[in-house]
């Protein structure tokens, strides 16, 4: 399992009054709106000095620059590294720029030799930057993660030991470990290979990472009540080692049940597009495909080490590979969803749906079996539509009931730098996945990728909403497609996986941005 870099917190002052757990430090990491010199008061005037002296003579660190390494005598280690943002003055600026440097600045540390680095964080006194330490200080335990093969193969880096934080509780620092905790379980899943991740294999990974935390995990290896997941998973029956599963996380807080999320996980371990053969490249990269399981598993673990209370917290995770071969499920063909609803197959490429409409249909049933204030939400990396609309930011669409826990979960995401986009399924949505024969209930597709279609990102929530049975309910319904921010850069094959939205919903689940 992945052991997360420990996070201590000091006092601000820590540093300046010589306090041994700062002083045993071994590099002091700065990251601050530039120009610099102006916002380092608190870490007295020798480092001031220093830093005003160098910008005299690099007239980079006037501005927004890559981090640099100085060395400064009565430092932690005697290394200064120091990361500069822009003024962060502008009406667009936010607290992605924080997470960004602060990452940069803790590799560059790394690199440099530390192990155990010192970080300090300001921001403007901006409600846009109220969690501008936070936001660094999880962005700088990200950096650590190696993936789970990596590891295995004793070939992944060294991470750092542990990093101290200026200005933060030790309370808030053992919060931030936690969270981190179940971002490192999203990353693992999210980014293992398809062999080391095959459906049965996460399954496996999940049994042991939730051992000993009191979260109920039930393995479902018959998926024939999913008939849906079950087309999707036809072709890849064949192999044992690919057969599919459906697992089922089940946080329940000690204490009162006050409120009920239910969270379904899109988990393709492998997209080939079925008989709808992805080509010319695009195959590649198709592993992260599960990045909507690897959060909502990621989530649950985080409220079980946080020991969250008040809210019961189910995650169903459809664990399934999406293979071509003689069994493939094709086009035109008419299957039963788990809800009753009588699907007609589009492209096979757009499996995701199929999928999480057979999940939500569960989440449904445990939502009306006397689950106390249901909401339910399914995540996905569901469409290519997503990035082309929104570029690096989560697409979210809601059913009526379910725009104000968006809008909460939003504002979350606003402060803890995961944004969101949210907008409205609209008529032109459900007129794409109407039935045009009387054989079936409900379209799941036409025949184009999502990028070609009009409103690609948006219309496969109306698809899902009437698969699963949840259209016309009263039960608040959310969607988020994280297909442009699965992996930094939007790049599936090679870029880190961002754990992103696991830090939004555990705000979230906490009662909201002001008590994220």
């Amino acid at each position: 399992m992945v052991n997360v870099t420990s996070v201590v917190g000091l006092p601000e002052r820590a540093l300046l009054e010589g306090s041994p757990a700062a002083m045993g430090c071994d590099a002091l990491v700065v990251v601050t709106p530039s120009p610099v010199a102006a916002h380092v008061e608190a870490l007295g005037a020798e480092i001031q000095g220093a830093i005003a002296g160098a910008a005299k003579l690099d007239a980079a660190l006037g501005g927004k620059c890559a981090p640099v390494v100085l060395a400064v005598q009565g430092v932690p280690g005697g290394r200064l590294v120091v990361a500069p943002m822009s003024a962060l003055q502008e009406e667009t600026d936010d607290v992605r720029s924080v997470a960004e440097a602060a990452a940069a600045a803790m590799t560059r540390a790394v690199a440099a030799g530390a192990r155990r680095p010192l970080l300090f964080v300001r921001a403007p006194a901006d409600p846009r930057f109220a969690r501008a330490v936070e936001v660094a200080t999880l962005a700088v335990l990200g950096t650590q993660w190696a993936a789970l093969e990596a590891r295995e193969s004793e070939h992944a880096p060294s991470p750092a030991e542990a990093v101290a934080v200026l200005g933060l509780s030790e309370a808030r620092a053992r919060e931030l470990a936690a969270i981190e905790v179940g971002r490192a379980l999203c990353r693992d899943i999210t980014a293992g290979d398809p062999e080391r991740m095959a459906p049965r294999r996460v399954a496996e990974l999940c049994e042991a990472a939730f051992a000993r935390t009191g979260v109920g995990v039930k393995v479902e290896r018959n998926v024939e009540d999913y008939p849906l997941l079950s087309a999707v998973a036809r072709a890849s029956r064949v192999v044992e080692r690919h057969k599919p599963c459906v697992v089922r996380l089940d946080y329940r807080p000690k204490g009162e049940i006050k409120r009920t999320v239910l969270l379904a996980g899109k988990g393709v371990t492998y997209d080939t597009g079925g008989a709808d053969l992805k080509t010319d490249g695009h195959m590649a990269g198709m592993s992260r495909d599960k990045g909507g399981a690897g959060a909502v598993a990621g989530v649950v673990r985080a409220a079980a080490a946080l020991g969250l209370e008040g809210v019961r917290v189910v995650g169903i995770l459809g664990l399934v590979r999406n293979s071509v071969g003689e069994e493939s499920f094709v086009s035109d063909e008419v299957i039963r969803s788990r809800a009753g609803v009588r699907v007609r197959i589009g492209n096979t490429d757009a499996e995701g749906r199929l999928v999480l409409a057979d999940l939500l249909a569960v989440a449904r049933e445990l939502a009306t079996a006397g689950a106390v204030d249901p909401v339910v939400f399914s995540v996905a990396t569901l469409t290519g539509h997503v990035y082309r609309a929104h570029g690096p930011y989560v697409g979210a669409l809601s059913n009526g009931a379910g725009r104000k826990e968006i809008a909460r979960l939003a504002e979350v995401g606003e402060q803890w730098a995961e944004p969101f986009e949210h907008v409205r399924p609209r008529r032109e949505d459900y007129a794409l996945i109407a039935p045009r024969t009387p054989a079936e209930d409900v379209v799941s597709a036409n025949r184009l990728a999502s990028v070609n279609t009009p409103r690609g990102h948006q219309f496969p929530f109306a698809f899902m909403d009437v698969a699963s049975g949840m259209k016309g309910s009263a039960l608040p319904f959310t969607h988020l497609d994280i297909g442009g921010v699965v992996c930094e850069g939007a790049d599936w094959q090679f870029g880190r996986p961002t754990g992103t939205p696991v830090t939004s919903f555990i705000g979230y689940l906490k009662g909201g941005a002001s008590e994220a």
